[in-house]
């Protein structure tokens, strides 16, 4: 026998001593197979199709604390991307006398239905897939069972297949080969996700590996799995042969001409005897000032036995640390899957360097000291939100994050057009042009969205007013980036004179603006027209060839003068009308207008002249729509009426803005309240007494978070994580802690910095890539993403929830969206709180 074979062995044995010491997987509760150490989750999260497919759905496997696969399914590729056609989860049963999870998949698409049944197999679970009628011949050899496991959790650790020695890369490497665009499985609205460059062929990987037995990072117990397959080969694949965000995948076709049960795996994750999640020390990584609260908040494993006290030590000048302070632990109790505990050391007000010690936990590094806030916007206004500045070529030192996009401009989207990114143009343009016409002058201005460099109007509009409220609450004058619009220049770090928020706004205002008078009203977006560039990973100035589209030339050709192309990779404005999105550009033009009086007065007159015009028009196509008919913006939008009021300061506006107010209070009262303390500095004693009862419940608001969760602030249990929910909270209390103190304190504000600095689930790393913090994130979802890196000022959405008991934020995998994408929308947000928090500290 031979060494490997002997080794090979002993592998086997180990696996089998520790699932042998392992407790069996039980069906809880929760509707989850579960064991200490292991989740099996069976579409407790579905897949929602398009846009929303983002790799966190199907059947799931939570190991050691971390979640390391999903997506188990009947798919239709090898390989599934985001766009590919996911199945509809029907008729989901749980039976807890046969320890089984059923549930129906369904692609409408083929007529094609199975059954995957999940059931309780000593430590590990058994996957079966019936079908009552075969495989259609369409999906012959395309439809099979798929599991994918996270790559960064695998690369460079270990597999075997039936005995053969492996390693999963690091970076993908593998063969694929071509197939006739024919042989593809649909996608999602019949939108494609690559370019076939005029070859009629698309990009199919082969397998890594294939065998009936296939053993993952035996070299990590924590990491160790077991698959096994009795009557189908299982093929390991790597998704990034197709897509960056790609995962591993191991599937099996299920066979042609066949019903009944046609395909049985057995899955069998190790569990680490007698594993304990290690604890989690939550606290600001900026660090804390002298005379503020300081309290951790520790996240246990349920079976974590608390520790009675805590310790906090100080670093000398000569690196040694001394125990400074011990305190008692004080339970919280339990939330969600975890149980949590708080250590308080408020007492300790010596400036210095400071770690925290829980049993053998020991934390990194953090400062107290009273100047620790002062940066914590400087990355966010100095980096990021330039480099989101659209139309223009960025730069950086010897670095150039873009160069000037889309100087081809946008053309007009045809009537009729469902759009990948949840767009639409209705059955008309609404406008004077005809489909594919180039609409001049829209290519000056705005942001780009977040990870990709669509101008999302919604988003502008509400960007704009972000920078007009810091601008008018705080006046910042921080001036560290050169702005040049006539020659669409940009260098960070580069003073130019004019303060920084103030060319913001008058880059924002500039496209909005354009919109409203070329087109006549707002843009629902300008975005891409093919789905195979929405998705560009680098410079957005490469993300389209920078000629206009000449539908006389062949596909790919380029003009003999060099002006237009045959390539149809220009941007499409979309522009089905919705007064209610007009209703926001109007509030939005009116405070731009202030701001940029004295600085350009040119652009300040239009953006008055357009919100009045918009106001009057989309109150008037407002009145002949039922209230059902309208978006969210298509409602009243209260902040119009009280920015036109400070603007004009006309009485029909304030009137106006009065009367949608406090009904709107009464209704939701957090919602709203935040608005309504921005016009105190413009309105009589009278309307801040009024104002008061409000104050008061919002109040009862802050003391039920409190019991709501260890952290005292609102954390957002949707598909998008709830860092902006924590943002909103924060600035309304340092605004209704300024005008009504007496009521609202301000120490509720510092509960906020902590979370988004470092103090929440799963793991202690401060959601912005701040200047300050001492272990910020160090990867984020940004359209760098593919170098899993960072822009630094950076808000992550934060921590993910997944049903029905999990918070997740991955660190070390970027494409996650909904808990690691940098929004414009967001990050302004998160200017203005910060602004408001450092005025309140100081």
């Amino acid at each position: 026998m031979t060494k490997g074979r002997l080794l090979w062995l002993a592998l086997q044995l180990l696996a089998v001593v520790n699932y042998a010491s392992a407790q069996d997987l039980k069906l809880n509760k929760l509707e989850y197979f579960e064991t200490q150490g292991v989740n099996v989750l069976v579409y407790n999260n579905l897949f929602t199709g398009g846009f929303n497919d983002e790799k966190n759905s199907g059947i799931e496997l939570i190991h050691h604390g971390v979640r390391t696969a999903q997506g188990g399914a009947v798919r239709l590729s090898n390989t599934p991307e985001q766009w590919d056609l996911v199945p509809n989860i029907s008729n989901r049963k749980v039976n807890a006398a046969t320890q089984t999870i059923e549930a129906t998949l369904t692609y409408a698409d083929y007529d094609f239905e199975s059954r995957v049944v999940v059931t309780a197999k000593g430590k590990g679970v058994e996957i079966a897939v019936y079908l009552d009628k075969p495989v259609p011949k369409a999906l012959e050899g395309s439809a099979g069972f798929n599991l994918e496991f996270l790559p960064s959790q695998y690369w460079q650790k270990a597999y075997l297949m039936d005995g053969r020695y492996n390693r999963f890369p690091r970076y993908v490497v593998g063969n694929t080969i071509t197939k006739p665009n024919s042989e593809k499985p649909k996608q999602y609205k019949g939108y494609k996700t690559s370019d076939d460059r005029g070859t009629g062929k698309y990009i199919d990987p082969l397998p890594l590996e294939t065998g009936r037995t296939l053993l993952l990072a035996p070299d990590e117990p924590s990491r160790l799995l077991k698959i096994t397959s009795k009557d189908a080969d299982l093929m390991l694949f790597d998704g990034r042969m197709l897509a960056q965000n790609g995962w591993f995948v191991v599937r099996s076709l299920l066979p042609a001409g066949k019903t009944g049960k046609v395909l049985t795996w057995t899955v069998e994750p190790n569990a680490i005897p007698g594993w304990v999640r290690e604890p989690n020390v939550g606290f600001s990584q900026v660090g804390y000032l002298t005379s503020q609260p300081k309290v951790a908040v520790i996240e246990l494993d349920k079976k974590d036995k608390p520790l009675a006290t805590s310790s906090l030590y100080k670093i000398g000048d000569d690196g040694k640390a001394t125990k400074v302070f011990t305190g008692k632990i004080a339970s919280w109790g339990p939330y969600f899957k975890y149980n949590y505990v708080k250590f308080d050391f408020s007492s300790v007000k010596t400036p210095g360097i400071y770690y925290i010690q829980y049993g053998s936990i020991k934390t990194n590094d953090f400062l107290i000291q009273d100047n620790v806030y002062d940066k914590i916007t400087d990355a966010t206004s100095d980096i990021w939100i330039p480099i989101h500045m659209d139309h223009m070529f960025v730069n950086e030192a010897y670095r150039v994050w873009h160069g000037e996009p889309f100087k081809e401009g946008y053309r007009q989207a045809p009537p009729n057009t469902d759009h990948f990114d949840l767009h639409a143009q209705g059955p008309t343009t609404d406008t004077k042009y005809k489909a594919l016409e180039l609409i001049p002058g829209l290519n000056v201005g705005g942001f780009f969205d977040a990870g990709d460099f669509d101008i999302e109007t919604g988003s502008n509009i509400g960007v704009v007013q972000n920078f007009v409220r810091t601008w008018e609450s705080f006046k910042p004058m921080r001036d560290q980036t050169f702005v040049d619009q006539k020659q669409r220049y940009v260098d960070l770090h580069r003073p130019d004179g004019t303060p920084d928020v103030l060319q913001f706004i008058e880059h924002g205002t500039l496209n909005l603006v354009a919109q409203a008078e070329i087109v006549g009203h707002m843009t629902q977006t300008l975005s891409n027209a093919v789905l195979d560039n929405y998705h560009h990973l680098g410079d957005a100035a490469s993300l389209t060839d920078g000629l206009p589209y000449n539908p006389k030339l062949g596909p790919y050709e380029v003009a003999a003068d060099g002006r237009s192309s045959g390539v149809k990779d220009d941007l499409w404005a979309f522009t089905s009308r919705n007064p209610g999105l007009d209703l926001s550009a109007a509030t939005m033009f009116a405070a731009a207008s202030r701001a940029l009086k004295g600085y350009n007065d040119d652009l300040s007159a239009r953006a008055l002249q357009q919100s009045k015009r918009l106001l009057k028009e989309s109150t008037e196509l407002m009145a002949n729509r039922s209230q059902d008919s309208l978006s969210r913006r298509g409602r009243v939008d209260i902040g119009t009426n009280l920015q036109l009021y400070i603007s004009t300061g006309e009485k029909e506006y304030v009137d106006k803005f009065q009367q949608a107010l406090w009904p709107a209070l009464d209704r939701n009262v957090t919602f709203v309240l935040l608005t309504a303390l921005d016009a105190i500095p413009h309105m009589d004693a009278a309307y801040k007494e009024k104002l008061r009862p409000y104050i008061v419940k919002y109040k009862a608001y802050i003391t039920n978070l409190e019991k709501d969760n260890p952290y005292g602030v609102p954390i957002g249990l949707r598909n998008w994580a709830g860092s902006g929910d924590v943002v909103n909270f924060g600035t309304t209390i340092c605004f209704a802690s300024k005008y009504f103190p007496d009521i609202i304190d301000e120490s509720h504000a510092f509960k906020a910095a902590n979370y988004l600095y470092g103090c929440h689930p799963y793991h202690n790393y401060s959601l912005v890539a701040t200047v300050g913090a001492t272990r910020p994130k160090a990867v984020f979802y940004g359209n760098n993403r593919a170098d899993f890196s960072f822009i630094p000022g950076n808000l992550a959405p934060g921590l993910l929830f997944r049903q029905p008991d999990h918070f997740e934020n991955y660190d070390d995998w970027p494409f996650f969206w909904g808990q690691n994408e940098g929004t414009i929308g967001g990050n302004t947000s998160y200017l203005i709180f910060g602004s408001a928090f450092k005025n309140l500290v100081k």
